[in-house]
């Protein structure tokens, strides 16, 4: 299913522009889309020490005390500590665009169009004639052991492309590890070593618990410099920062930098409570806005990959979007909560349940949906083939539908029809499988429409650089225009067959 998010302002364009998502190659640049993406840590949180004092003309609450700075975390450090691990990972970056051409019977001969595109866009810089691979590289992560045998949590971003993972112990063994599994929509992987004595491990808390204010303790592998520790609060909780449909990120404010990603943010009791997974930054470094994946969402998707080696979720069959006031006032709600049906897939569990178009979702299996990507976690997490109460407005009058989900079949749980930020003239979405990025929508007489691009088609390269999230076509682009490019080459995916298309920007 498709889910839609509202336009953002150009302010939080500007504001989302800067967001990173952790890259993990200490100390070294990322190119493109990914060029200002770094690790994550996160911190604990609290009054740091300064008494909460009411002022006169308010209220005291009668239990509001003056909160106190631990004194220290040494005691919390020493008990994890032996538990998070660094990743030292070796890999090579997808085969490169004439590579990727080839490998899918396009023609590259002199005077062909993949030759005319490579000639115009890439001159000098690609010898003909040549299969290649992709460059090299070598980056560096965190992760914690959750289980004595030896595995480890990581984020999915820190081992994809991945040759040769190693897991560097805190007693400074390094153990070569395997991918047990790996879950791009979630930024979580879990791998596996093997030692010759049972391993530390932690165990996950209760995130949903956590409240903002909170201390909490981020510990990784910044820059290559292992077991190092960080503390702040929690600043915020169910941040959306679009790096994928079931982002419900907890923000904090310790240091985090590039190689935090994966570790783990412990609460005072030295449970984990979330992965560290991306920063918000104008320029690379931390700025104290980190972002952690909560243990709550983990907890299942870990389970999944540990007893499967993949992760399996529920298809429901509806494009939505979330009711904004405007629409609540159209629709008579007195409140601007749920999730919209724009449309809903034949023969989908959401058809045979009874589900119409302008319906507004309210709750699944009682858990209340605030907008379209709250509906599409809680999708997510229901087990295919589990019979789901489904609680609706139509016409004013609530109902309770029951729907059977199924799993789904490639497509997404439920995805917003996100507008165009690009000027590309098309909607994008992330692929299920992460290849790639998905076009749900086209602009009539837009430069895509006039390409032939259509509904379906999947975005695999934009320029020299492989896609995966919209906001990495909108920050392709975006730099395009600045360099004066009056089109942009797009490597597109149809029904197989890849070809490349140089389109008009806009």
């Amino acid at each position: 299913m498709d889910i839609s998010i509202s336009s953002p302002t150009k302010s939080s364009r500007r504001a989302m522009r800067r967001l990173v998502i952790a890259a993990f190659a200490a100390g070294l640049a990322v190119g493109g889309a990914f060029a200002a993406v770094q690790a994550l840590a996160a911190g604990p949180g609290g009054a740091h020490g300064v008494p909460v004092a009411a002022a006169d003309s308010l209220p005291r609450p009668a239990d509001l005390r003056a909160v106190e700075t631990p004194a220290s975390f040494a005691d919390l450090a020493a008990a994890v500590r032996p538990a998070v691990v660094g990743i030292r990972v070796v890999g090579r970056r997808g085969a490169d665009m004439l590579t990727l051409g080839r490998s899918r019977g396009m023609p590259s001969a002199p005077g062909s169009p993949l030759d005319e595109f490579l000639r115009r866009f890439f001159p000098g810089q690609m010898p003909r004639g040549e299969l290649q691979q992709g460059p090299e590289f070598e980056a560096l992560g965190s992760g914690f052991i959750i289980d004595p045998q030896g595995l480890v949590v990581t984020n999915h971003h820190v081992v994809a492309d991945a040759e040769k993972i190693k897991v560097i112990l805190d007693d400074g063994r390094e153990l070569e590890a395997k991918l047990r599994g790996s879950d791009a929509k979630t930024e979580l992987a879990l791998l596996e070593v093997q030692a010759d004595k049972p391993l530390p491990f932690v165990r996950f808390g209760d995130s949903d618990a956590a409240r903002i204010g909170d201390w909490v303790v981020a510990v990784g592998n910044p820059f290559g410099l292992g077991g190092t520790f960080t503390a702040g609060i929690i600043s915020a909780r169910g941040r959306d920062i679009q790096s994928g449909p079931f982002d419900d990120f907890l923000q904090v404010d310790a240091p985090i930098n590039r190689g935090n990603s994966g570790g783990p943010l412990f609460n005072t009791r030295g449970e984990v409570i979330g992965i560290n997974t991306a920063i918000f930054s104008p320029n690379g470094g931390n700025v104290g806005i980190g972002f952690a994946i909560p243990a709550e969402m983990a907890q299942p998707i870990v389970g999944q990959l540990r007893d499967q080696g993949r992760v399996v979720r529920a298809f429901l069959g509806v494009t939505i979007q979330t009711v904004d006031r405007e629409l609540a006032d159209t629709l008579g709600l007195e409140q601007a909560q749920g999730a919209l049906v724009a449309s809903v897939m034949p023969d989908s569990p959401a058809a045979e349940a009874g589900l119409e178009p302008g319906d507004v979702i309210l709750a699944l299996d009682g858990d209340g949906v605030e907008g379209s990507r709250d509906l599409a976690r809680h999708v997510a997490m229901v087990t295919p083939g589990s019979r789901t109460k489904v609680r609706i407005i139509r016409d004013g009058e609530q109902k309770t539908l029951e729907a059977t989900l199924e799993t789904q079949n490639g497509e997404q749980v439920a995805a917003t029809a996100p507008e165009d930020r690009h000027g590309l003239g098309v909607q994008l979405v992330p692929a299920e499988d992460g290849r790639g990025v998905r076009i749900a929508g086209v602009v009539p007489q837009s430069p895509a429409a006039r390409e032939g691009l259509r509904p379906g088609d999947r975005i695999l390269r934009v320029g020299r650089n492989a896609v995966h999230q919209p906001a990495e076509v909108a920050e392709a682009v975006r730099k395009a225009g600045e360099r004066g490019d009056d089109r942009l080459l797009l490597l597109v995916e149809r029904g197989g067959n890849a070809r490349f298309l140089a389109v008009e920007l806009g």
